[in-house]
């Protein structure tokens, strides 16, 4: 399906695109490739002074505050190295951006990005990041859940398993928003937003 249109007030959300995260094997788009195509949507957002948030995922050194459930799949717990959930450099350094630190897979449980958004008026999303089946599908999801459009750019994201970047890209996102590449959302946002 093409993307059909961008709200007046749509922001970008970049999902976990930091130094531990961008530098691990991915599918079927390598983090650079993923940072590169962010970082380029990520321009275009400012130059129209459309909202810009940089989502990373951290945890207290002793994870006190990581979810704490019973999971069949054995978590981290080894040490992070130094610098890890620091967002590339590639993004950072614009002071206009939005900056949330969550503590689950999704970025809307326990931040405050949707009150960011609602309070600039954003009635849509546009996602990126990695990996694609876990923090950019449970952002969507709940995205889908609180009411914004939603717009999914399929090359500017991956995950550490192709079946589940394609499973999510497949058969979860055309049923949470529309998808498109990185080309596409920036050919909508030029024809919509005048710069």
């Amino acid at each position: 399906m093409a993307l059909t249109t961008l709200d007046p007030r749509t922001a970008l959300v970049v999902i976990d695109l930091q130094n531990g995260i961008a530098a691990m094997p991915t599918q079927p788009h390598s983090g650079p490739e993923v940072v590169a195509r962010s970082a380029e949507l990520a321009d275009a957002f400012r130059a129209r002074d459309l909202p810009v948030v940089l989502v990373r995922v951290s945890f207290a050194s002793d994870g006190a505050d990581a979810v704490p459930g019973r999971t069949e799949q054995q978590r981290g717990g080894r040490a992070l190295p130094e610098g890890w959930d620091v967002i590339v450099d590639e993004l950072s350094g614009h002071p206009g951006d939005i900056h949330i630190t969550k503590r689950n897979w999704g970025a809307f449980h326990g931040t405050g990005l949707d009150v960011q958004l609602r309070r600039r008026g954003v009635t849509q999303i546009v996602l990126t990041g990695i990996a694609t089946s876990i923090g950019v599908e449970s952002t969507a999801r709940a995205a889908y859940e609180h009411g914004y459009h939603v717009t999914l750019v399929t090359d500017a994201m991956a995950d550490a398993d192709p079946e589940a970047h394609r499973g999510s890209v497949e058969r979860i996102f055309p049923r949470l928003g529309e998808t498109g590449t990185t080309a596409e959302v920036l050919e909508l946002l030029a024809k919509t937003h005048a710069v």
